[in-house]
């Protein structure tokens, strides 16, 4: 492939996808063909530093030009499991920006469908490509650091505060990427704590530990609310240490002759002068650029490839959960369970529930919750941070319900419903401020059966009954019902297929599946799908 026939687009013109169009038109010119931005205002201004690429608004345009080979997913998290699927089922090679998706399953569903199409698939993490991380790796590959012992690092700042994710996923997807790649392993124990100051259910400052083989243990330290910004990686062996600090003007890459000797079963302390590294250069942003191209250009796998940003989802969602764990006591509100009625549950001191209300045995209601009168949940359910359940609303049992999701009067989750961050639901088809449409006899019943998913952003309009089982995409808007076990994807959300009960999508041939992961057997009529046989016992 040329540089007359490589031809790229960059999807998504925010702050991250303008520096993708500046450094893709320096790089390779007219190579850059696309500018794709559903925000024409935004789109134009990126234009601006590339002018000799098309813009459009529309993804199709870029996916159905055959010559364009590779595509640039810059755009909001929530799109990137839907625009980089669409972008691999059109033939493109594709680079997302972190994270490659919200969550870990859909990420491995996109690595997969990258082999199935043999193209490339790549995710942002772009320290990978600094000079100095790589400076870091030699020296550990090489022996000079000797055994590694400990790592952490310190990513801070004041501002950068995001609404739509804590500080974890904004600034630390970067540090594990960059532990995993020095150490060379994934974790095998990860523990987060973390302080929530400004917005209700989103932590500003988290501290999380990573336990790797081999007795490595590792920190990482994030927050958007310090008085200055330090952008700090600490690597210290039996030999000697290193310290990275990128928000340094010089001397960002140090090493240390320092450690501790046992000299007749004593610790000696080991000291000598620090010695500044040298290391190339280079912009990362564009190493990176070039690293994909080479990949597409040879059909070689990518040092951040979709198995990288896999596991980064992995450790993310574990230390998520381990924040949605954590409890804070204060003097006034003991973290006590509370019990009515002989059941006993778990409501955060931040939360709060009405009188009039019943809730089940287990269930467990976080930070800054409010569950309103009349409300009725089920056993061992899950409230994120910041969840509202409405008057009078009907949870089953085993429902998870994740943070800054409200449940509005006139919602039905049956049992073991999953309701993703922030997706939306309505129970009023045509609002006026001017003319509130407040009770029983306003709200359009919305009913969510037995076992569904609702993904991340997603919006229910009200009136709609999804089916037992269906799964509903990341964003996905969804204006009329949903059959069991359908998989369901865009605005206005269509049919793409079809998921087993235990969520693992199927693949059918004359109208009926097996499933890959547990066993169970489905048949197709019509446009319904049934499953024929269980393997596993009900619940």
């Amino acid at each position: 492939m040329t540089e007359k026939t490589f031809q790229l687009a960059v999807i998504g013109c925010g702050r991250w996808g303008k520096n993708h169009v500046r450094t893709a038109s320096q790089l390779w010119g007219k190579s850059l063909k696309y500018i794709c931005d559903v925000d024409q205002a935004q789109g134009k201004q990126a234009q601006e530093l590339a002018p000799e690429a098309i813009f459009t608004p529309y993804l199709q345009d870029v996916l159905k030009d055959e010559a364009v080979a590779a595509v640039v997913v810059a755009t909001p998290a929530e799109t990137h499991f839907q625009v980089a699927r669409a972008a691999l089922e059109a033939g493109k090679h594709v680079l997302v920006e972190k994270p490659l998706a919200l969550f870990s399953g859909d990420a491995e569903q996109l690595q997969q469908l990258a082999r199935k199409q043999k193209r490339v698939l790549m995710v942002g993490h772009i320290l990978l490509f600094h000079p100095a991380i790589r400076k870091i790796k030699e020296l550990i590959d090489t022996g000079v650091i000797g055994k590694l012992q400990y790592i952490y690092s310190n990513r801070l700042n004041l501002g950068t505060v995001r609404k739509e994710e804590n500080i974890l996923w904004s600034f630390a997807p970067h540090d594990i990427s960059v532990l995993q790649y020095l150490i060379g392993a994934d974790p095998i124990e990860v523990d987060a704590k973390g302080g929530i100051f400004l917005q209700p259910g989103i932590h500003d400052v988290t501290l999380t530990q990573l336990t790797f083989p081999h007795n490595v243990l590792a920190h990482i330290h994030v927050s958007w609310l310090h008085p200055f910004k330090e952008h700090r990686l600490v690597v210290i062996g039996d030999r000697n240490m290193v310290v990275f600090e990128d928000s340094r003007k010089e001397n960002k890459l140090v090493l240390y002759p320092k450690g501790i000797d046992w000299v007749a079963g004593e610790p000696i302390k080991r000291e000598s002068d620090f010695q500044v590294i040298e290391f190339e250069a280079a912009q990362p942003l564009q190493m990176e650029l070039e690293h994909f191209r080479r990949c597409v250009e040879t059909n070689t796998t990518p040092i951040a490839d979709g198995e990288n940003g896999v596991s980064v989802l992995k450790v993310l969602e574990k230390a998520q959960a381990c924040l949605e764990k954590q409890v804070v006591v204060n003097e006034e509100t003991p973290a006590e369970a509370k019990s009515v009625a002989g059941q006993n549950y778990f409501v955060h001191p931040t939360a709060v529930v009405d009188e009039g209300c019943e809730i089940g045995e287990g269930t467990k209601i976080w930070h800054y919750s409010h569950v309103q009168s009349g409300a009725k949940i089920g056993k061992k359910c899950s409230l994120g941070q910041n969840v509202n359940v409405g008057n009078n609303v009907k949870i089953g049992n085993g429902v998870k319900i994740q943070n800054n999701v409200s449940v509005y009067e006139g919602v039905e989750l049956e049992d073991f419903v999953f309701c993703g961050p922030s997706m939306v639901f309505t129970n009023v088809l045509n609002p006026r401020s001017e003319f509130p449409q407040r009770g029983g006899e306003f709200y359009v019943p919305t009913k969510v059966c037995y076992g569904a998913s609702i993904g991340a952003n997603a919006t229910i309009v009200c009136g709609v009954t999804i089916g037992r089982f269906a799964f509903i995409g990341a964003g996905a808007v969804i204006v009329k019902d949903v059959p069991d076990y359908a998989l369901m994807v865009g605005n206005p959300a269509r049919q793409v297929g079809w998921m087993c009960r235990c969520g693992t999508r199927l693949k059918l041939q004359k109208n009926q599946a097996a499933c890959s992961k547990c066993g169970r057997e489905y048949q197709q009529k019509g446009s319904r799908l049934s499953c024929v046989k269980e393997t596993e016992k009900e619940d």
